[in-house]
């Protein structure tokens, strides 16, 4: 498996089109990208097999399900040391409102993306889970307001 194959203009397109929809039918993709079914359905397999599609997701509406908050929070740990990276990143994997987590430069060590039913359950969640974990120095919380733009869609180099 190459880690870095060649994509012509098709792959391109396939892509773009299953980042879009991901439910497309491959006699549908078929017809958009100008192929017949079969050498499509041959390069979205080789795609995955690559590893550049790397799964199929369903895009939920937190409102309809009960997940009201959203935030970003800026963690900086006691120190920035290997050991103290591997305890965070074990504990915060066991939190499943942790939905991102980020590695970053600048004034924090991490930024996390956590999603909560609301306030008072956010709250919990901090005091009781994440301001727990023993390495943990400091956290920095930004509720999202409003989200203007969520394209899961990469531009395609």
């Amino acid at each position: 498996m190459n880690a870095n194959p060649k994509l012509d203009k098709i792959d391109r397109k396939i892509l773009e089109i299953l980042q879009s929809n991901a439910k497309i039918t491959n006699a549908q993709l078929s017809k958009e990208i100008g192929l017949s079914p079969a050498p499509t359905l041959e390069r979205v397999k080789k795609l995955e097999l690559s590893g550049i599609i790397k799964s199929y997701h369903a895009k939920l509406d937190t409102d309809k399900i009960g997940l009201g908050v959203s935030t970003f929070v800026y963690v900086t740990l006691k120190g920035h040391n290997k050991q103290n990276i591997d305890v965070f990143l074990e504990e915060i994997h066991k939190i499943d409102e942790i939905i991102e987590c980020h590695h970053i430069t600048g004034s924090g060590d991490f930024i996390l993306r956590v999603i909560a039913q609301d306030i008072a359950n956010y709250q919990k969640l901090m005091l009781e889970k994440v301001s727990d974990i023993s390495v943990v120095d400091n956290l920095q919380s930004m509720v999202i307001l409003s989200t203007f733009k969520d394209s899961k869609v990469l531009p395609i180099p």
